[in-house]
């Protein structure tokens, strides 16, 4: 027997402990109220897609590639990436989203005041 909280989980669909599901980036428990999207990095950047970035990124385990900087354009992302274009060297990036210290954009971020709850 393992511990797994949801033998049947799939992506996209809530996992459950208890007989209750657990919150994460597409679910969250509704408490008699609307169901909002919380506040994450994933839904941030979509929100900001077509922007221009630069990309810190670490990987501790590298020597070539301890310290990298990616700058693009916010084409798409997900759960646990980024993916960015360089109209200048026409490279594409996918970046995992575990290995990002930070993003800097050169203009206004947009975000949603839905993400942040009592607003």
């Amino acid at each position: 027997m393992n511990n797994f909280a949801n033998q049947n989980s799939f992506p996209g669909n809530p996992l459950f402990t208890n007989g209750e599901a657990v919150p994460n980036q597409q679910t969250q428990v509704n408490f008699g109220r609307p169901i909002i999207e919380q506040s994450y990095i994933e839904n941030i950047l979509r929100l900001n897609r077509g922007k221009k970035v630069e990309v810190y990124a670490s990987y501790p385990d590298s020597s070539d590639w301890r310290d990298m900087v990616f700058s693009g354009i916010v084409e798409q992302s997900g759960r646990d990436h980024i993916i960015l274009s360089d109209p200048k060297t026409g490279k594409w990036y996918l970046i995992l989203l575990i290995y990002v210290n930070y993003i800097k954009f050169d203009e206004r971020i947009t975000s949603s005041p839905e993400f942040y709850p009592n607003n």
